[in-house]
């Protein structure tokens, strides 16, 4: 109802499965959504993802699905068997000494994982927030980078010579730290902003392709545009933010036989609002149509 047609979900934090159950409900109509692209459990490392303390005879759900060295294979063709439409890696989390983020997985052991990925007609997506993780994850065959905040010049170059397509996530940063209680506009800007914005700078001079996905669900579902608007806020220009969402995302998830361009052939996927967003990103919010596959599931006549 958003204006939203398609959608990534980059795993359930615990959920198990249920991304697999509503796409499946959505493609079958029995609830109207977007098309879902759905990543299942997600893949970490052992030791590095929460929660963490409890008994050894309580098993509690992780947020993502640990396995290390050869398990890798075990476990990404059972995510696969369940109805994973790519395998999401978190190629580093926050589980350095001072909890800062470090490489979870070795580049040995990402390979391992891309291969296997590959073999089944997939492609392997990385959550990735340091310079090295990022380098490995490129190096190992990664297709997108999520979040990326310590990216630079240098890496983003890197991941454009390996075609590969970069998530900022600006929205998640923004939001988390107004959680934590910053006030925009009023107290100091925190320091993780501060770095996201050189960093998206520096991936824009970079000429890294640079889709549009925000991490929402870290904030209200339904409030996409956000991440679009604080894409222009870092100094994008308004014109590629639209086509992040559109031609540039479609490409990302080898859709644009499909879908993120209005021509003969493709599904009619089709967003009407109110104002220009090529002049004001937030006129994105004035949704008055939406049609998916040429069925209208929004009027507002």
């Amino acid at each position: 109802m958003a204006g939203f047609t398609t959608a990534r979900d980059l795993g359930t934090e615990g959920a198990g499965y249920a991304d697999v159950a509503l796409k499946r409900a959505i493609d079958e109509g029995i609830i109207p959504g977007p098309r879902l692209m759905v990543a299942g459990r997600a893949i970490v490392s052992t030791g590095s993802y929460g929660p963490k303390g409890y008994d050894h005879d309580m098993e509690i759900m992780l947020g993502a699905e640990p396995a290390d060295g050869n398990d890798l294979i075990r476990v990404v063709r059972d995510q696969i068997g369940k109805g994973a439409d790519f395998i999401k890696i978190y190629a580093d989390y926050r589980w350095g000494r001072e909890g800062e983020d470090q490489p979870s997985f070795t580049l040995e052991e990402l390979k391992l994982i891309n291969e296997v990925t590959r073999s089944s007609g997939r492609v392997m997506v990385c959550h990735a927030k340091s310079k090295e993780a990022m380098r490995r994850a490129v190096l190992a065959g990664a297709e997108t980078i999520e979040h990326g905040d310590f990216i630079d010049v240098e890496t983003g170059k890197l991941m454009k010579e390996h075609n590969v397509t970069y998530f900022p996530t600006i929205a998640a940063v923004d939001m988390i730290s107004q959680y934590r209680g910053w006030v925009k506009g009023k107290t100091a800007e925190p320091e993780r902003v501060t770095i996201k914005k050189k960093s998206f700078k520096d991936a824009i001079a970079s000429g890294v392709a640079i889709g549009m996905g925000g991490d929402v669900g870290v904030f209200p579902h339904g409030e996409n545009v956000l991440e679009m608007e604080l894409m222009v806020e870092y100094g994008m220009e308004t014109l590629q933010v639209l086509r992040a969402a559109t031609s540039v995302n479609a490409k990302a998830f080898h859709l644009e036989d499909k879908l993120g361009f209005i021509k003969p052939g493709h599904l009619a996927d089709l967003v009407f609002v109110s104002g220009d967003p090529s002049k004001n990103i937030s006129d994105l919010r004035k949704v008055t149509f939406v049609m998916k596959e040429g069925k209208v599931v929004r009027d507002d006549k």
